[in-house]
């Protein structure tokens, strides 16, 4: 695809999704004391907002960064943060999060790391991510069943089915990782039928390729089972990372000093919310995230918050990863560029240091030679 008509799209999705917000925010009656409620904000709320949003992507940089420590490679972790931005920036802008993992494969690849090793990190990071958000949302769902099915009603059945959707992928990738036949079977199909389609050139060396990457990565997910110890990182940094993102509607809610609703049932629908939003199609899951916030906390966001409520914790869940990822994309971009200079600056000081290496090495056979002639 074109690159202007990418960003062209990508505008438009991001559009969109501010006219949803705004629509779905400002609909609301209670939104005329929007400015009153956003001056009685209490200010340092909105710094835990700017800590979550932090703890959310750092913790998930945490994550990715342990497990290619534990394998040998050495990589900075403010650069794997912002291999995490930036797979947050394209889940964001992308149907259904599908450009988030490629593009943090892709960019762990410009940084040295293997395509196999970065596709292994990745998909422990979704795998953990699932596993813990589902594990959060039924143990807090468990323990204020009663408060969550009042305030719910008949939407339960939302909850239920993003919870399902949500936790079926872990077991769907673990087979993927462990069924290596199977899974090279489906791909060599793929191949073949693309190949017919004259889609993959050369069928061969593209097959010998995905089976390479295949091996390392059945390879690194086997030792994984092995390492007990990285799995609770991992699942330790996913449970920081998910109470981070879940956690910023506490931190909304406590801004506008409200009360008469603990944090654990805030943080129970927050997860909920979540689970239910998070399988919709749309980029952002726009709409879903605005209309399942006003409906999971209406009568919780009172006194004419829940509106600009919205407004806050979107922009802090949202808007906020694209502004930054923005950024952190042409970021790596300047890093990968400075890279590719300083490795040619290099190879033109290798090439200038071997040229006097020559220069003697042939030295001798001209003399040689000169003193041969002569005694003829």
């Amino acid at each position: 695809m074109n690159r202007t008509i990418k960003r062209v799209l990508s505008a438009l999705v991001i559009i969109i999704s501010i006219t949803a917000v705004i629509i779905i925010a400002f609909s609301n009656p209670e939104m005329k004391n929007a400015w009153k409620a956003l001056a009685s904000m209490d200010l340092k709320w909105v710094l835990g907002l700017f800590l979550c949003w932090a703890a959310y992507a750092g913790f998930e940089g945490c994550g990715t960064w342990s497990y290619l420590r534990s394998k040998g490679y050495k990589i900075n972790l403010g650069r794997v943060i912002g291999v995490a931005l930036i797979g947050f920036y394209y889940s964001n802008i992308t149907p259904s999060a599908a450009g988030g993992q490629p593009m943090q494969v892709n960019s762990l690849r410009k940084a040295g790391i293997p395509v196999a090793y970065g596709t292994t990190a990745v998909t422990i990071r979704f795998v953990s991510n699932q596993l813990t958000i589902c594990m959060m949302t039924l143990g807090l769902l468990i323990a204020n069943r009663t408060f969550a099915y009042n305030q719910l009603g008949g939407l339960i059945w939302a909850a239920r089915i993003g919870w399902a959707i949500n936790f079926i992928a872990v077991p769907l990738v673990l087979l993927a990782a462990f069924k290596r036949n199977l899974i090279q079977a489906v791909i060599e199909w793929l191949i073949s039928l693309l190949h017919k389609m004259h889609l993959v050139r050369d069928k061969e060396a593209t097959v010998a390729k995905i089976t390479e990457i295949l091996d390392s990565y059945h390879a690194a997910m086997i030792a994984l089972i092995h390492s007990p110890g990285q799995i609770l990182m991992q699942i330790l940094f996913s449970a920081l990372s998910m109470l981070g993102m879940t956690g910023s509607i506490v931190f909304t809610y406590y801004a506008f000093g409200l009360s008469g609703t603990p944090w654990y049932q805030i943080l129970t629908m927050s997860c909920l919310l979540f689970v239910s939003a998070s399988y919709t199609p749309l980029p952002g899951a726009s709409g879903a995230q605005e209309g399942g916030f006003m409906a999971y906390f209406a009568g919780i966001f009172t006194d004419g918050t829940i509106g600009v409520g919205l407004l806050i914790w979107r922009f802090f869940t949202y808007y906020m990863f694209l502004i930054v990822g923005v950024g952190t994309v042409l970021n790596d971009k300047r890093l990968i560029r400075q890279e590719k200079k300083r490795k040619q600056a290099e190879e033109r000081l290798s090439g200038a240091a071997d040229t006097p290496g020559e220069a003697d090495n042939a030295a001798p056979e001209t003399a040689g030679g000169t003193e041969d002639e002569t005694q003829e």
